[in-house]
């Protein structure tokens, strides 16, 4: 027989089963390169996360409770179809990260928020269906998060597979890195409302204040003793506060600190830009391919 040469680098192996019996199958790699568009594009779809989970939870007055029950119901269809995916495609991924972005806004301000003034606009009583929130305060919900992202981490390290995004070629590390993705997205948002609400520094502060963290994270990707790896993780759940602070600062009114352009326009003007990313993402990987 002849020689099969494989002409597609992005195509791995991957071993099914144990012993004898296990069989054996061609996995392609479903997640991107981590560029400075995949960088610009992470941003923007946590930056619109914040002001279309505040427009469904607040303007529209859907309530924490009933938007995060619907979000999440979103996250899991999207996600669905990005697992059932044979190759990686930015509309899929994207449309995970962003689910993910939206979802863990709402899932955030359940958790921290509760029913007081504070947190409700126009002498509203109440937000939507079902509980108000639990009330737990920026603190509270950060360290439950913390602690979770943290088992997640566990977990994967235990499972004996890469960290590396590019890398992650079996359903389970998928599954593995897309819980990682949602813990950290909504852990991202509790830190960011932090920052605006609580810290005094407010919505363009708190911005400034992480866009400097991201910043010493680059400088130290040259330095060789630390792990690549392990800055790309920080950078990813601080990449979700930043949002969070910059679309507060879009949406807010200009009493608070903020543009005041609020959430439905922000929204829009936010889901173009990414749907212009997300194409663009498109051409070039099927440039990639060819």
């Amino acid at each position: 027989m002849g020689e099969v040469k494989v002409q597609n680098s992005e195509v791995l192996t991957d071993l099914d089963g144990s012993g004898p019996s296990r069989s054996v199958r061609s996995v392609a790699k479903k997640l991107p390169k981590v560029t400075l568009a995949f960088w610009i594009m992470k941003i923007a779809a946590t930056t619109l996360g914040e002001t279309a989970g505040d427009l469904f939870a607040q303007t529209l007055k859907l309530g924490y409770f009933l938007t995060t029950l619907v979000l999440f119901l979103i996250f899991l269809v999207t996600l669905a179809i990005q697992l059932r995916s044979s190759r990686y495609n930015p509309f899929f991924y994207w449309t995970v990260i962003l689910s993910t972005s939206t979802a863990g806004t709402t899932m955030s301000d359940f958790m921290n928020r509760d029913a007081s003034a504070k947190y409700l606009s126009n002498g509203a009583e109440e937000l939507g269906w079902g509980p108000q929130g639990l009330g737990l305060g920026y603190p509270v919900g950060a360290a439950i998060l913390i602690s979770i992202l943290l088992a997640i981490f566990i977990a994967w390290k235990a499972s004996g597979m890469t960290f590396e995004i590019r890398d992650i070629v079996t359903f389970k590390g998928e599954a593995l890195f897309w819980a990682a993705i949602l813990a950290s997205n909504t852990l991202g948002t509790s830190m960011g409302d932090f920052l605006s609400d609580s810290s005094g520094l407010g919505y363009a502060g708190g911005a400034l204040l992480v866009t400097g963290t991201i910043a010493v994270l680059v400088v130290l990707m040259k330095v060789p003793s630390v792990p690549n790896v392990l800055l790309f993780w920080i950078a990813f759940v601080l990449t979700r506060p930043l949002g969070a602070t910059a679309g507060d600062f879009l949406t807010k009114p200009a009493a608070k600190g903020g543009l005041d352009l609020g959430t439905a326009g922000s929204s829009a003007a936010l889901l173009a830009v990414l749907f212009g990313l997300m194409a663009y993402a498109q051409v070039q990987e099927r440039r990639a391919r060819a």
